[in-house]
């Protein structure tokens, strides 16, 4: 309970100067380096690393069930293509403007998607040592286990844009989901993420819950056409966000470009009444700038550690990691 407690403060204290000394650790899709993706094994091994919070993304099922997946295509993630009753699923689809081929969760029942196992995404740097062993979970489970262990949770809204066009209202369930439990509350142990601008201004007039504005380094929001992240990530653009988030989510880059020569975005943001989460921190040497590599391997691990080590000096208030036992 004390953990829970904490976590929500971490969370709900938009002042910078009221920011814990440490940052706060969100695991990004569980231990998601070590064990496949979004699966059990992944968030209680992030939790036991010493994870603040887990992430689960969130997208739909056929029958308007949230579901955890980083994406809703799952040929990567799951073993759907090694079922021949499910062959016949396979499509091409736009998706925010890309053209992808594959399996989309939201052509699935959930009593179908629970006959799936999870599979690692990158098997090449992670191996496979894992794969064929835990089942989709849903977003209420992922907040079972969140709230076992007294851990907060950052749910993420994948592309909710496509889902109310094909009649899947994301928002709807979620919400939902968060009133059944009580998580609609300024002292929620929730941080609600989203690249889309529209749902978290519609979701700040619907909740209290904290909320996350995530920015790439580049494109823009799929639901504001012609507005950039790298306008909304001005002082007069972050104004704008402080308007209905709490947060600003941001690729690394936008912080740091090269090692050792840190953006002015950490202290716009604050500055704005922002705080600010980075992703993704990985260990391996193939997702490292040069200078924090160690050795040649892509799959080796860098000076990870001393990275993150580097942002926390630069005011960051939370770090998304893949390995959360380095933070």
């Amino acid at each position: 309970m004390f953990r829970i407690i904490l976590t929500a403060l971490l969370l709900l204290t938009a002042s910078p100067a009221l920011a814990s000394p440490d940052l706060i650790i969100i695991a990004h899709r569980g231990a998601s380096g070590e064990r496949p993706e979004h699966t059990r094994a992944a968030y209680e091994l992030a939790i036991e690393q010493g994870a603040d919070v887990i992430e689960p993304d969130l997208v739909m099922t056929r029958d308007g069930v949230l579901v955890v997946r980083h994406e809703n295509e799952i040929g990567g993630t799951t073993d759907v293509a090694a079922h021949p009753e499910f062959a016949d699923r396979r499509a091409t689809k736009t998706i925010d403007g890309q053209v992808v081929t594959g399996w989309f969760t939201e052509d699935f029942t959930l009593a179908e998607l629970m006959t799936l196992r999870a599979r690692e995404r990158l098997p090449e740097l992670r191996g496979t040592a894992f794969d064929g062993r835990e089942p989709i979970l849903t977003f209420e489970q992922a907040l079972e286990i969140a709230a076992e262990a007294g851990v907060g949770v950052a749910p993420e809204l994948k592309h909710p844009l496509y889902f109310v066009g094909i009649g899947l209202p994301m928002e709807d369930a979620f919400v939902a989901v968060l009133e059944r439990r009580g998580l609609t509350g300024a002292d929620a142990p929730v941080l609600v993420q989203c690249f889309e601008v529209g749902p978290l201004e519609r979701l700040s007039r619907r909740i209290e819950t904290p909320l996350l504005q995530l920015m790439a380094r580049g494109g823009g929001p799929a639901d504001r056409p012609g507005v950039t992240y790298a306008e909304m990530a001005t002082p007069e653009g972050l104004a704008r966000v402080r308007a209905y988030a709490d947060w600003i989510g941001a690729d690394t880059a936008m912080i740091e470009p090269e090692p050792g020569a840190p953006t002015t975005l950490i202290a716009d943001a604050h500055a704005a009444g922002l705080k600010v989460a980075a992703w993704t921190f990985r260990a391996e040497n193939a997702f490292l700038p040069e200078a924090d590599r160690v050795g040649d391997a892509p799959a080796g691990h860098g000076r990870i550690a001393e990275r993150v080590a580097r942002f926390a000096g630069y005011g960051l208030d939370a770090a998304f990691m893949d390995q959360p036992r380095y933070r």
